[in-house]
């Protein structure tokens, strides 16, 4: 069974910071800075394309509403949200969450490094997303 599935069963202990009839947001485990949140659909879903968009629009309310709480009443100055989708992005429980990581200046978190476009790259990947 999943990880996840079993904090939202209560067979795991966490330490729930929000809970609703669709949604857990909870500490991470192994927080990249401490008020490190998740936020997961209590209904097994394994990334973003498998939820519908009324379930995703709520799950990113209650993502807001905790990052919110975290930037006021932790006295962060942001945060970041993030989700890594499929293994090859870094997804290591197979249950769509989404991250929210606090940040406080000089807290050495780098974010992704920035690379350049080659000579007519853009312009072919446009055309690729744009297709139907």
């Amino acid at each position: 069974m999943c990880i996840f599935c079993s904090i939202v069963k209560g067979e795991i202990p966490s330490y729930k910071v929000y809970e609703d009839d669709k949604v857990l947001a909870f500490l991470d485990i192994k927080p990249v800075n401490p008020g490190h949140c998740l936020v997961i659909p209590k209904k097994h879903l394994e990334n973003i394309e498998e939820i519908d968009e009324e379930y995703l629009s709520h799950l990113v309310k209650i993502v807001k509403k905790i990052g919110n709480k975290i930037k006021n009443n932790l006295n962060v100055l942001g945060y970041n949200v993030q989700v890594n989708n499929d293994p090859i992005a870094g997804q290591e429980i197979a249950h769509l969450h989404f991250h929210i990581i606090p940040r406080q200046k000089n807290d050495n978190l780098k974010l992704f490094p920035q690379k350049n476009y080659n000579s007519g790259e853009a312009e072919e990947i446009v055309k690729k997303l744009i297709k139907e």
